[in-house]
């Protein structure tokens, strides 16, 4: 059913923006080590992500809900998934993190996106054959 000119003018322009569709943010990535040593399993990889947090953030920072997905131990690579209002409070506190066990590490966001499936593949690291 088509509208006439005269309901077409009628009509209500109604604007919508989504900032952020996704409840949750998802990021990629890898504890850097330079001098190799003792590599944490996955409750000590989460134990230092909530420690980065309530030393930048304090006791609020370290209440965020973050999640470790998944963790390779081999690579000390994570997937984490946060609530999408503490993404930045979470990657600040990773970035600025500078030791772990009084050794110096460094944590590097590989990805990050709203979509977990996003996470799966990296067009940079695709080797065709």
């Amino acid at each position: 059913m088509a509208l006439t000119e005269r309901e077409a003018a009628a009509a209500p322009f109604e604007r919508r923006v989504l900032r952020s569709a996704g409840e949750h943010h998802y990021l990629r990535v890898r504890l850097e080590l330079p001098d190799g040593g003792a590599r944490p399993n996955v409750a000590q990889f989460k134990l230092l992500v909530v420690s980065a947090l309530r030393e930048l953030h304090g006791e609020v920072g370290a209440a965020l809900p973050v999640d470790v997905l998944t963790y390779e131990e081999k690579t000390l690579t994570a997937i984490l998934r946060v609530v999408s209002s503490g993404l930045v409070k979470l990657w600040s506190a990773l970035t600025l993190l500078g030791f772990y066990q009084n050794r110096r590490c460094a944590f590097r966001v590989l990805q990050t996106s709203p979509f977990l499936l996003a996470l799966a593949g990296n067009s940079r690291e695709l080797v065709l054959d």
